[in-house]
């Protein structure tokens, strides 16, 4: 099995490619989609499927982009609604590359249709040797509950179905069980994300704070208190990704703004420019967004950066 973790660190943002046999699976992919497919052809490897553990609030998803340049089937829970073709798994289903086997479960709690990927190369054994946690397990931490009520969900009832994710799901799981999130620390998606970006069963549950032994009633107050406030574009970002964003090389150029406009608009506060732009990337991503000319630009504080 060929397995490598891409980590977007100004998005503090974890994607993966899982190879064998000529085949490969992209999960929760960037929005830029080259390196998957540079990668995979690099190891004569055909995207055969791409592999959304959850309507993604931080970022913008390539999985339309990519499915559309590699012929691959897009993948989500049965919950997610996506508005693009693709296939809706629930709990148990499998999907198959060359020798590795992919067992979703299903474990709401950062959001309903969230899912977890048990993978499992049969070469090693017929065992699950690691577990993708998308946005349910971190390393150090959980996914905040409070990003549904859009939905119809309270945060109180997201964080009770986290307990049980994590109680009837994850936490079943042996203790060398390699775990691989979504995010890492920088993420507005937790509160206390470590810096590493892998761990283990065994690991996580001696040393998680949201994983120590407790009552249900306490693991929701746990959950629900001191929750920094979600960012504006949060709701926004989710709802591009449901229905797939366009391909970046079919976007429209902005138009060029004189000195004096930007001069102007810096003025009116409709936008500002701080700290530093991640190498390569065209734009910053805030961590709170207003429109501007049909756009996103940043307010008070720049975080980090996308490529939208």
């Amino acid at each position: 099995m060929y397995f490598k973790q891409f980590y977007l660190n100004c998005l503090a943002h974890a994607s993966y490619l899982i190879g064998s046999d000529g085949e490969a699976v992209v999960v929760d992919p960037q929005r830029d989609v080259d390196q998957y497919i540079d990668e995979a052809a690099a190891h004569n490897l055909a995207i055969k499927y791409v592999i959304e553990t959850h309507l993604h609030a931080d970022f913008v998803s390539g999985h339309r982009e990519l499915a559309a340049r590699t012929g691959a089937e897009i993948v989500f829970g049965q919950k997610a609604g996506a508005m693009i073709p693709h296939r809706a798994v629930t709990d148990g289903d499998e999907l198959t590359i060359g020798r590795v086997k992919l067992r979703i479960m299903e474990t709401p709690g950062h959001t309903p249709e969230g899912i977890c990927v048990l993978v499992t190369d049969t070469e090693v054994s017929g065992q699950p040797q690691k577990v993708l946690t998308g946005d349910t397990l971190f390393i150090g931490d959980v996914g905040r509950p409070d990003l549904a009520g859009a939905k119809g969900f309270t945060k109180e009832m997201m964080a009770a179905m986290m307990y049980d994710s994590l109680h009837e799901k994850l936490l079943r799981l042996n203790d060398a069980m390699e775990v691989y999130p979504a995010h890492g620390a920088g993420s507005m998606c937790g509160r206390k994300l470590s810096t590493e970006t892998s761990s283990t069963i065994g690991q996580q549950r001696k040393f998680n704070y949201a994983l120590q032994p407790m009552a249900k009633d306490d693991f929701v107050r746990l959950m629900t208190i001191d929750l920094p406030e979600a960012p504006a574009y949060f709701s926004q970002d989710a709802e591009i990704n449901r229905a797939g964003a366009p391909a970046l090389n079919g976007l429209p150029r902005p138009a060029a703004l004189s000195p004096a406009e930007v001069r102007n608009l810096a003025a009116e506060r409709r936008f500002g420019f701080r700290g530093r732009p991640c190498p390569g990337r065209t734009q910053y991503r805030p961590r709170r967004a207003v429109r501007v000319m049909g756009g996103f630009s940043d307010s008070d504080d720049v975080a980090d950066c996308d490529r939208r």
